[in-house]
């Protein structure tokens, strides 16, 4: 028995659901976040192919704004559904007349006549959604209902615009999955990343408009700082063996890249969005077939291009912009046979005026820095061990300082952390805790001859171990001895402690008592000969 790879995976099919709840519950106009690679066609199809039963004689409408998207919906739909009639409506086609599915150009409906005549649409899809606040799509929106009620879902892997206006589009982010539950699902491959620090890169000369970099200037700047070089070196270091796409700011500069990887030794051929039609097919067929290795592009490649075998990226357009730098990588991040991961290629230079996107944009987990050599996976699952550890290390802190201050017994502690009753001139109650943990190691030790003998070693929770540790103290120490409040605490140091404290080298505060002055002696006595004892390795 074969699967039919059309059918929805299981976080499809929660997108789907999601959507129609949505629907139901009100809001009309409503956004799913999917990596690249999540198969956001897929759910859409089958999107379509639940609803259009529901929809009473009327059809769907998908909108994309670039031939290939519009060509890749048409015949993802048609898998799903082959009985459907799927009609595609941009520049001279227009076959809308008797189909059930119409995908069209964003660009064909701008033009007023083309849209009138398209009638009865009762649900709406807009393809890489994170557009629709461009001034078309809103156009062409409103003319379909999308704001009269018509039920309408966004689909991207990014839902950011650096000129904003998308809060105005989308009312709700129906679904998201996060990029880190693809990589654990295996539904992508895992990513690592590699800096290639260009020195003579100086980006802060490179201005800002609309929220990122300005392309010419950035392509200049690459360009005249040796960086393609350093490029095309990184790739014959880095990645000699995989294929992968380069995306550059500019044509010149994606056809500059190409040329420098070509004298490296890297068969390479650059694309772009004026190119001809049939020579850009060509030459994407050539990588698909393994005859280039690299290509590079301005651009062009950060949507509609699904390429699995890619398996090196190169970010040699530094980018203000996460939902950008989440398109670039995320078409190196898809399965295929023998591939184990994906490699990023950061091009850096040197930068104090801009806050540039990097691996760690690549998901919404708590992560501050993905360290070279470690993936993607790696560093968010150590920074998640992280914030547990400072979730415990805080709560125990509270804890402590609830325990400890409430408690009428003398309880002091080293500069390591090791609390401590002082029972004796020559014995010592020990409290520390076991790292990453909420329990407590108990110590009863007894010093001879400036040696520290052990008596007890047991781990306990927090209460039962001071409750036990100060049951120990006042029975064998005087009560003056171990009480927080006993008298002589609050009396004037005698010559005798301040004579101590200058033979030691402590320095004490001015208005200290003689319990201020016992403690400080007592701490530097405890710490000095058995703080490194405490707790040897387990």
């Amino acid at each position: 028995m074969t699967t039919n790879p059309f059918d929805p995976r299981p976080y499809q099919r929660e997108a789907i659901a999601a959507l129609r709840k949505g629907w139901a519950a009100g809001p009309t106009r409503l956004a799913v976040v999917l990596p690249t690679g999540a198969g956001k066609t897929v759910v859409f199809s089958n999107l379509i192919s639940e609803y259009l039963p529901e929809m009473r004689g009327q059809r769907a409408l998908v909108l994309a704004h670039r031939e290939e998207l519009i060509e890749q919906a048409a015949a993802k739909i048609r898998a799903v559904r082959p009985d459907l009639r799927v009609g595609i409506v941009k520049a001279e086609r227009d076959e809308h007349a008797d189909a059930d599915v119409i995908v069209a150009s964003v660009q064909t409906l701008a033009v007023e006549k083309r849209r009138q005549a398209i009638r009865d649409v009762g649900l709406i899809i807009v393809d890489e959604c994170h557009h629709a606040a461009a001034r078309t799509y809103m156009e062409v929106l409103e003319h379909f209902g999308a704001w009269r009620g018509v039920p309408t879902a966004g689909f991207t892997a990014t839902l950011t615009r650096t000129d904003g206006g998308l809060a105005e589009v989308w009312e709700t982010v129906a679904y998201t999955l996060d990029i880190l539950d693809m990589i654990s699902d295996s539904y992508l491959c895992d990513v690592r990343g590699k800096r290639i620090t260009v020195d003579t890169l100086d980006l802060d000369k490179v201005k800002t408009r609309g929220g990122d970099l300005v392309d010419g200037q950035l392509g200049r700047a690459l360009e005249d700082s040796g960086a393609l070089d350093a490029i095309a070196k990184a790739y014959v270091d880095h990645a000699p063996d995989r294929p992968g796409v380069v995306f550059t700011p500019t044509v010149a500069t994606a056809q500059a890249a190409a040329e420098s990887l070509r004298r490296a030794g890297i068969t390479a051929a650059p694309v772009w969005g004026d190119m001809g039609r049939d020579e850009r097919r060509a030459t994407l067929a050539r990588y698909e077939a393994g005859d280039v290795q690299v290509l590079t592009n301005c651009m062009v490649l950060t949507e509609g291009f699904d390429a699995p075998r890619t398996s090196c990226v190169v970010v040699a357009r530094p980018t203000k912009s996460p939902g950008l730098y989440v398109q670039m990588v995320g078409r190196g991040l898809r399965p295929a046979p023998g591939k184990t991961d994906a490699l990023v290629l950061d091009v850096m230079g040197s930068s104090t005026r801009h806050k540039l996107a990097s691996m760690v944009d690549l998901t919404a987990r708590e992560v501050d820095v993905v360290e070279e050599g470690r993936s993607l996976r790696e560093a968010v699952e150590e920074a998640a061990v992280v914030a547990e550890r400072r979730q415990l290390a805080a709560s125990v802190a509270a804890e402590e300082v609830n325990l400890f201050g409430s408690s009428g017994v003398r309880w002091l502690r080293t500069p390591t952390g090791v609390w401590f009753i002082r029972v004796g001139t020559d014995q010592v109650l020990f409290l520390a805790r076991v790292p990453d943990t909420r329990l407590y190691r108990m110590r009863r030790w007894t010093t001879v001859g400036g040696i520290a003998a052990p008596r007890e070693d047991v781990a306990r929770p927090l209460a039962e171990a001071l409750a036990w540790l100060e049951e120990q103290a006042q029975r064998l120490a005087p009560t003056a001895l171990v009480a927080r409040q006993a008298g002589w605490r609050s009396r004037q140091p005698s010559p005798k402690q301040l004579g101590l404290c200058r033979r030691l080298g402590l320095t004490v505060p001015r208005g200290s008592t003689a319990g201020d002055v016992a403690d400080l002696i007592d701490t530097d006595r405890v710490a000095s000969v058995l703080g490194s004892l405490i707790l040897p390795a387990a």
